[in-house]
């Protein structure tokens, strides 16, 4: 039975990710994941220098998932390189760096450094606010998404991945800018735009107002928007958003994502990703299947 992927040229041993920004570096999950288990840990966002972050309180339970505004925290791509990566070094599986900015400068930057380092692959977040866009998200627009791909796909030795805001008119239209920019690969959704007031205290339960929804509420649109990509474009997807177990996960493989991406269901239950591995292979076995790639866009 092979469960073996392949995105750009990288080899992976299974399609299962963890999505960024829920599983740290993995040193957080260590004492609960065998991360030699999983095809690749995906990292927290990090940047040119440190973020602080937004004020608190910025994380929020709603039905069906939560609400973050956490604002990619991050010690700076200096500190990353030196203790998480060094700390992800000891393991066999796929190392991708997920790479955010304020600025086209500011990825840049980052994207060169990380481009020397110990990473299989970069995912660029295109969620942030471009400050010089008056704090338009780069991946709401396309002509920002195709310039910024671009931009780092000039300066990156290593392949990229887009990922995609679902806060759009149009998902098709910012994978095909992508794509055309010479984007090795998407992934999707990003969270969805959310709010939720504190009745009792009459205010916002976010200091930001406004968050980002992840977790089980999500996944229909996420489904559907990877659906939609991948009848649009052929670059490899990487589909994300809701996913719980492992059935979550095979849908969207069916859809038509290469690889899957777990993420805030990582806070409700440690273990999630080594359970997305075994029950795939359950699937396969049950259904069959003797080869993952099968599965992967099998309904049209």
């Amino acid at each position: 039975m092979n469960t073996g992927i392949n995105i750009a040229g990288v080899t992976f041993k299974n399609p299962v990710m963890t999505a960024s920004g829920t599983f740290g570096s993995g040193m957080e999950y260590g004492e609960f994941v065998d991360l030699n288990k999983l095809g690749a840990v995906v990292t927290k966002g990090v940047s040119n220098i440190p973020w602080e972050g937004n004020p608190t309180p910025r994380v929020a339970e709603v039905y069906g998932g939560m609400l973050n505004a956490i604002g990619l925290q991050n010690p700076g791509v200096d500190v990353f390189i030196k203790r998480d990566l060094a700390f992800l070094k000891q393991y066999d599986c796929r190392v991708i760096a997920n790479v955010c900015g304020k600025s086209v400068e500011d990825y840049i930057y980052t994207v060169e450094r990380l481009s020397d380092a110990d990473v299989d692959m970069l995912e660029i977040n295109i969620s942030c606010p471009n400050v010089k866009e008056g704090a338009i998200a780069f991946g709401q627009k396309a002509d920002s998404v195709y310039n910024i791909t671009s931009e780092i796909k000039k300066h990156s030795r290593k392949p990229i991945i887009m990922k995609l805001s679902p806060n759009v008119t149009d998902i098709t239209e910012m994978a095909k800018a992508a794509e055309a920019a010479g984007s090795d690969a998407i992934s999707l959704i990003n969270t969805i735009t959310g709010m939720k007031i504190d009745i009792n205290r009459r205010t916002f339960a976010l200091a930001n107002k406004t968050g980002g929804l992840s977790g089980p509420a999500i996944k229909p649109v996420a489904v559907r928007m990877v659906y939609q990509c991948a009848n649009a474009v052929k670059i490899p997807i990487i589909g994300m958003g809701g996913i719980s177990n492992a059935d979550d996960a095979i849908e969207f493989l069916m859809a038509g994502a290469t690889a899957v991406a777990a993420g805030a269901m990582n806070f409700v239950n440690p273990y999630l990703t080594e359970q997305l591995v075994d029950g795939i292979e359950t699937f396969m076995e049950e259904h069959n299947v003797s080869d993952v790639n099968e599965l992967i866009g099998c309904v049209s």
